[in-house]
């Protein structure tokens, strides 16, 4: 996962099962909001990001192990927000960083 995807994989029966969640933030989108300020777009660059961090979430909260992997701090990102939320915690959550 990096900031803008995240694919959700899941081993069933020796068969990996892949879906995609896209943040909704792009640049295109910062690009046009850089005449509104930059206080409001990065308010609205941290909505977009909690709202895709939710949805990624909302998937994990039905397992009992995950591995969260990526080449950003989108992983540890997800991780400390998981954290906080009771909702998680009888969820293994790993974090594996790359190998440079």
């Amino acid at each position: 996962m990096d900031h803008s995807n995240a694919y959700l994989m899941e081993l069933t029966n020796d068969i990996i099962v892949t879906n995609r969640i896209v943040s909704e933030l792009t640049n295109h989108e910062a690009e046009y909001n850089f005449y509104k300020g930059e206080k409001l777009i990065h308010k609205k660059e941290q909505h977009l990001q909690l709202s895709y961090y939710k949805k990624i979430g909302n998937v994990i909260k039905k397992y009992q192990d995950v591995v969260l992997f990526g080449p950003t701090d989108a992983k540890n990102e997800l991780l400390n927000l998981v954290k906080t939320d009771h909702l998680f915690e009888g969820i293994k959550i790993e974090v594996k960083i790359p190998i440079k």
